[in-house]
Formats: C-alpha cells, sequence, structure tokens
C-alpha cells in the first residue's frame, strides 16, 4: 500500500479536526435498566474484592452538583448528579462538560448514629479525574492527584455524631495540560474520546480499628510452593506486640496458615507452604481465599498459583510462559467506554459481558487499554479465567500525532528513535515526567493482588514516552514478577521483556530475536451497523459492507496469527472488543446489542 494510501485509511484529515459532533444517544440493555428504574444507588457490591471488609457503606447515588468559575465553594447548586457517573454522562442525569478552567463541586450528608471508641472512619475513592479536596464539615480532610488511581481518607478528626457534610471540589484540565488522561479528549474525534471529569468510580466508607491493615500485598511463589503474605498497617503499636495470622482457604478447607508477633515494624511479612497446590490458568481459574488478622482488623481477599515468565521452547524461540509452560496469549484490546456513562461500567453485569464474550470469541487475554478498571472488573478476570495486559495511563502536552503516531505507523524505520528527546514526544514538562511515575507506581500497588495481569504496558505508541529503559528498570524493581512491555508500538529503546510491535498496514509477520516477539496491536477491521452507531462520522481501518465481508476478513487474519505462532509470535491483540464513539471496529457494537463478528 502506497503512503498517500495508507494516510488515507488513517483518515489523517479527519483525526486533525477536532471541532464537535453530534451524536446519537446508544445504550445498553444495563443503562436501559438505570433509565427506566431510577434506582437511588447503583453499583452497589464492595468495591475492592482483592482486600474486604465487612463494616463498609456505599456513598453511591444522588449528591448535588455545581460547576462555578472559582474554587469557593458554591451558595446555590445546580441540581442532582447520579455518583459515579461523570457529570459528562447520560446516567449522571447532567449531561455537562466541565471545562479546563471551571471547578465542579460534589456535595452530599452522611447520617452518622455513634462514633465508636478506638475506630477511625476512612473514605475511598475508586477514582476521581483530575484532581480533587475533599471536605467534611467545611474542614478540608485530604486532597487527591490523578484521575485513574484510588485513594483514602481518613476523616475520623472531621465527623461528628448526627449529620455530616460531605463535599468533594474537582478540577480537570484534560488535555490542555501534561496530567495522565487515556484517550481523553475535549473535542472528541477518531481514536480520541469525550473527556469525562469528577467521581467515576465507586465512594464508600468504613470504620476499622485504630491500628489497621493499611496495605496487602500478596505474592505467589509457584516454584516453593508457597505464597508470601505483607502486610503494612497505619502505624506502629507502641504499647504491645501486635498479632499477625494469615490463613489460606481451598474452599472450606484450610490449606495454610501462619502467625508471627510485630513488635516494633508497621510492616511485616510472612511465607505460607501451600502443599498440592492448584495452579491458575485460563482454563482452571482456581482461586485460593484468604484470610489476615493484624491485631483487631482483619480483611479477606484471595490470590491464584501462577507464575509468567519468557523461557525458550523445546527449539530455542523466546516464549511468553505461564507456569513455565509455553502459552500463546490470543488478545483483544478492550477500553473500557460505555456510550451511557464513557468510562465508568453500567454494572457488574456489563463488564461480566464483555469479559465473558472476549472468552467466547477465543480470546484469553485482554489487553486494559490506557484505562485502569474498578477493581471489581479484575477480579471478574480473575475469577472467569482471563489474562490482562494492564497499559499505564498517558499523559504529556499536546501530542503532534503526524510524527508520533502516524508517520511511524508507515515508516518502520523511525519506529527505534531515541525517547530521550522529551519535546518530540510531549514531555518538555518534566512535573509531567515525575507525575507520570508517581502514578506508575501507585497503579502498579493498586493492582498488585490482581491474579490475572500478567503484563505491564508502559507506553502506546510514543504518546507522552520518555525514558523508557530506565521505566522500565523503575517498574522491575517495584514487581519482579510480571512481564514488562515497555513501548507497545514503535519508539523502541530494547528495554522489557518483549518485542512489541503495531501492524495494522502491512502483512502480519513474526520476527526471532532474542525476546518473545508479540504484534500487541493489528486489524481494526471496520463495520459501521445502521442504529447502532454514535455519529455518522466513521473511524476504522478497512470498511466492510456487511457482517460477511468483515467476517471473512477477520478470518484471514485470524488464520494467519495462528500459521504465525510456529514462526515465534508469542501474543497477539485485536483491535478491538468493541466500538467507541466514532471508531466502528470492534467485534461488538458500542451498546452491545449487536455482535458483528460470530465465528
Amino acid at each position: 500500500m502506497k503512503i498517500k494510501e495508507m494516510l488515507g485509511a488513517l483518515q489523517l484529515d479527519k483525526l486533525l479536526d477536532k471541532g464537535s459532533i453530534s451524536h446519537n444517544q446508544l445504550m445498553t440493555v444495563w443503562g436501559e435498566h438505570i433509565a427506566e428504574e431510577q434506582p437511588e444507588a447503583v453499583l452497589t457490591e464492595y468495591p475492592r474484592p482483592q482486600m474486604v471488609r465487612r463494616n463498609y457503606t456505599i456513598l453511591n447515588g444522588m449528591w448535588k452538583y455545581a460547576f462555578t468559575k472559582d474554587d469557593e465553594k458554591p451558595v446555590i447548586w445546580d441540581g442532582s448528579i447520579r455518583v459515579p457517573f461523570s457529570p459528562e454522562t447520560y446516567l449522571s442525569g447532567v449531561q455537562r462538560q466541565l471545562k479546563p478552567e471551571e471547578y465542579l463541586w460534589y456535595e452530599r450528608k452522611i447520617e452518622i448514629d455513634r462514633i465508636p471508641k478506638r475506630k477511625k472512619l476512612l473514605l475511598h475513592f475508586g477514582a476521581c479525574d483530575e484532581r480533587c479536596r475533599v471536605y467534611v464539615n467545611e474542614s478540608l480532610a485530604g486532597t487527591h492527584s490523578g484521575g485513574y488511581q484510588s485513594f483514602t481518607i481518613d476523616i475520623t478528626e472531621y465527623i461528628q455524631t448526627g449529620k455530616n457534610v460531605l463535599q468533594v471540589c474537582v478540577q480537570d484540565k484534560s488535555d490542555t495540560s501534561y496530567h495522565g488522561r487515556g484517550k481523553q479528549m475535549l473535542k472528541n474525534g477518531g481514536m480520541f474520546y469525550t473527556a469525562q471529569s469528577g467521581i467515576w468510580q465507586t465512594v464508600w466508607y468504613e470504620w476499622v480499628p485504630e491500628i489497621y491493615i493499611e496495605e496487602l500485598q500478596i505474592t505467589p511463589d509457584y516454584d516453593k510452593d508457597s505464597v508470601c503474605v505483607e502486610v503494612t498497617a497505619n502505624k506502629t503499636d507502641t504499647t504491645e506486640t501486635v498479632p499477625y495470622k494469615v490463613i489460606v482457604f481451598d474452599g472450606n478447607r484450610i490449606a495454610g496458615e501462619g502467625k508471627i508477633e510485630v513488635e516494633s515494624d508497621k510492616r511485616a511479612a510472612i511465607i505460607i507452604r501451600i502443599p498440592d497446590k492448584k495452579s491458575w490458568t485460563p482454563d482452571t481459574p482456581f482461586l485460593y481465599d484468604i484470610r489476615v488478622v493484624y491485631g483487631y482488623d482483619m480483611v479477606e481477599g484471595y490470590f491464584g498459583m501462577r507464575h509468567f515468565s519468557a523461557e525458550p521452547d523445546s527449539a530455542g524461540i523466546p516464549r511468553l510462559c505461564l507456569n513455565h509452560k509455553p502459552l500463546f496469549q490470543k488478545g483483544v484490546l478492550d477500553q473500557g467506554y460505555y456510550p451511557e456513562s464513557l468510562l465508568t461500567p453500567v454494572s457488574d453485569e456489563a463488564m461480566i459481558f464483555d469479559i465473558q464474550t472476549a472468552k467466547a470469541k477465543g480470546f484469553n487475554m485482554i489487553r486494559k487499554h490506557c484505562k485502569i478498571e474498578p477493581m471489581r472488573w479484575y477480579y471478574h478476570c480473575d475469577r472467569l479465567g482471563m489474562l490482562v495486559w494492564q497499559d499505564m495511563i498517558n499523559g504529556g502536552e499536546t501530542y503532534n500525532l503526524l510524527k508520533t503516531c502516524y508517520i511511524p505507523t508507515i515508516v518502520s524505520s523511525l519506529r527505534n528513535k531515541r525517547d530521550n528527546d522529551y519535546s518530540y514526544t510531549s514531555r518538555a514538562d518534566k512535573r509531567g515526567r515525575d507525575e507520570w511515575k508517581k502514578e506508575c507506581m501507585e497503579t502498579i500497588r493498586q493492582l498488585y493482588n490482581c491474579t490475572c495481569i500478567c503484563t505491564w504496558v508502559l507506553f502506546n505508541e510514543g504518546w507522552g514516552q520518555f525514558d523508557a529503559k530506565e521505566n522500565a528498570e523503575m517498574v522491575r524493581e517495584m514487581d519482579s514478577t510480571r512481564i514488562i512491555d515497555a513501548h507497545s508500538g514503535w519508539f523502541d529503546q530494547n528495554a522489557g521483556d518483549v518485542k512489541s510491535e503495531h501492524i495494522y498496514f502491512f502483512e502480519l509477520t513474526a520476527k526471532k530475536g532474542s525476546k518473545p516477539y508479540v504484534i500487541s496491536e493489528f486489524g481494526g477491521l471496520s463495520l459501521a451497523v445502521e442504529g447502532h452507531t454514535y455519529s455518522d462520522k466513521y473511524f476504522g481501518y478497512g470498511s466492510h459492507a456487511d457482517m460477511e465481508a468483515l467476517q471473512r476478513a477477520y478470518g484471514k487474519m485470524d488464520t494467519k496469527i495462528s500459521e504465525l505462532q510456529k514462526e515465534g509470535l508469542c501474543a497477539s491483540v485485536y483491535t478491538q472488543l468493541t466500538d467507541i464513539e466514532e471508531e466502528v471496529n470492534g467485534i461488538m457494537t458500542y451498546d452491545r446489542k449487536v455482535i458483528k463478528i460470530t465465528g
């Protein structure tokens, strides 16, 4: 294909036109249920299955909201918003864009009957985009930056018996600054989508003892038939030793347990043997339950016994291995957008449907692209048996897509450009580079206990990429148990554990080298289904007239991928699971009502 034809396929002129567009309001069946039933609360399941406490209260539901021109608390409120749906979404009941120069305020009342002695009240946010200040009874209780990472604020000293007022002030610069934003854009179009803001994951609170478990890190040691459980407490008890006990369950049977006394350090670790271990795989996703007691606090979670590695096969070809056995990772790109709620999954059932649909189509891996999902999504991958490649959230100043995206797509000689020219990859501002590192480490800590995550993807197609080699080593020091894809697509710095390339306009091939070779994006075959499109503007690679033509094209690619496994291909990621706004290259339509590829 000639360069001119490739640029036409990319619809470059449209992608660079950032004008606003009108769109159809599509709805999934789960969104239709919320719109019809108007429940007081949504997403009521406990939001963090990896570390569960029993004493909690979900705060999702109707809050007051107001848009303001400055950060002064509003006197008059604009109306009610359904949390945790962003104000830009249909299900929020607002459908208004938060501008970079504006502030978004939330308010709701909390009734506390009594304040238990020697207890603390922790307020949790699954995610709030992008920066926020949290007030309790007019006092500033805490702040947070980072639109995708979870955070917790101890609000004990600010509460009172009876009515309490919780307020959150949000600002979101979106794509006008260097902050992490994923695929959000204030003026959406092509492969960039409607920017959202504010609270977009579950808010809840829970009572804990004065000394409580702040962080839990579970590391299966597959080769030694054991698991290492590390617990970090909020502080040290200087008056007495604190017992620390771990019990591992295989169903109703105790599979192992251990106990130690901790005297002075608020962090402790214990190794528990798991005799006759049961391996976790996509076909047999067995999970052990775990109970951790530290002093007067108790949390429950789970883990799977598995080992991720890159090892040579019998022919000496480097392969991606699960439990030391080569496993071809057949993946699909998933960006987790919904037409009525954008980045917020509509319901638990909606998350399960997407994962099960991917699995039914023969995929054993999902690449979670430029987004961090609610913790329940990873739990469902864990229990259903779906490997996950987790992208870090890209940021940086305004991208020069011609240089960092479109030209490298078709000119392979540019794919090895050094990534220390920060202005080239939109990382000239050191504050943005430092912020990416902070959020990268926060992401790994947050997701560390998810059994399904086998690969960390640091950068995608040069968007905000910088110092990939150094950052890969930073990630490895923090987590040596997973594979690292340091640069998905291009700007290869010979870092990480795989050779990772995107192939859209050339013949699919496999390359043999010292690292496992993966095609981390391909396909993007498009088909617009009448009555199920977001707008009359479409984006994708290779438009098809009907489902039969799409099926033939997909089948040809799928066959080629299978053939390339013998030549050294270790993983593939098809673009993508669902349509998103103008993109019509999904296996399903945006509203999930039509599955376009049936084979």
